[in-house]
């Protein structure tokens, strides 16, 4: 499904990621990640969205999404991105999101926005504060790229958000780094203490996947369970351990 947008706005569609519980097998949520109407990457879709556009056009894409994603059959979770800043300049940021879960019948439970930890958000408690009443309302909250920014402790120190993405640099190779194993294993042991579900991202090999888990780890996302695909919900793949 691509969506015409009024010139000089771009036209987009969405690709859909299984994130996978590995105990099982099972995709238990879809990322939507931007495309352009022929697949093109995110990168050369937001490039050309106007920057006094750009709230508005992050608000009408996860309206999209949402409805893509019903479009195709969703049965599980749908994690959505957007932008912090977002939530400072639109009085009605859930609207069209809601609106767009309502006439889908999706229910507002099964959705979860993410938050890269590395976007600025200048005043964090007020985001805290803001998030924890539209959590209120039944929706979730993930923050993605832990350990790739610089206020992801600010941020936990603030509000507890349901999930925590582990960036997928800190995983890379993470087997044979004995640094990045503390690092995780920290984060995985707080993740426990506040009740947040952690999710492995970017996992490529089956070292990583099989050092992840024996931590603990149940939830991925990465090329080695499933491809981003476009305009589509992909079944998930469970890697063989050696």
């Amino acid at each position: 499904m691509t969506v015409p947008m009024p010139l000089p706005l771009p036209r987009f569609s969405f690709a859909f990621q299984p994130i996978v519980q590995a105990t099982s097998g099972t995709v238990v949520s879809y990322e939507a990640l931007i495309r352009g109407p022929d697949g093109e990457s995110a990168h050369s879709v937001l490039s050309r969205v106007p920057h006094g556009a750009l709230h508005e056009f992050d608000a009408h894409g996860r309206a999209v999404a949402i409805a893509l994603a019903a479009r195709l059959g969703l049965c599980t979770q749908l994690n959505l991105n957007f932008l912090p800043q977002s939530l400072f300049s639109q009085r009605d940021f859930l609207t069209p999101m809601l609106e767009a879960a309502s006439r889908s019948g999706l229910p507002i439970d099964r959705l979860v926005l993410e938050v890269t930890e590395g976007e600025v958000i200048d005043d964090v408690a007020r985001f805290a504060g803001l998030i924890k009443r539209y959590r209120a309302q039944g929706l979730k909250l993930a923050i993605d790229d832990f350990g790739a920014g610089y206020c992801g402790l600010n941020l936990l120190a603030e509000f507890q958000p349901d999930v925590l993405k582990l960036d997928m640099a800190l995983l890379r190779g993470i087997e044979r780094s004995g640094p990045r194993q503390a690092i995780v294993r920290a984060i995985l042991s707080a993740c426990t203490d506040l009740g947040i579900d952690a999710i492995a991202e970017g996992v490529e090999t089956v070292d990583e996947f099989c050092w992840l888990a024996d931590e603990g780890v149940s939830l991925f996302q990465g090329y080695l369970f499933g491809r981003p695909g476009f305009e589509s919900l992909p079944a998930a793949v469970l890697p063989a351990r050696g």
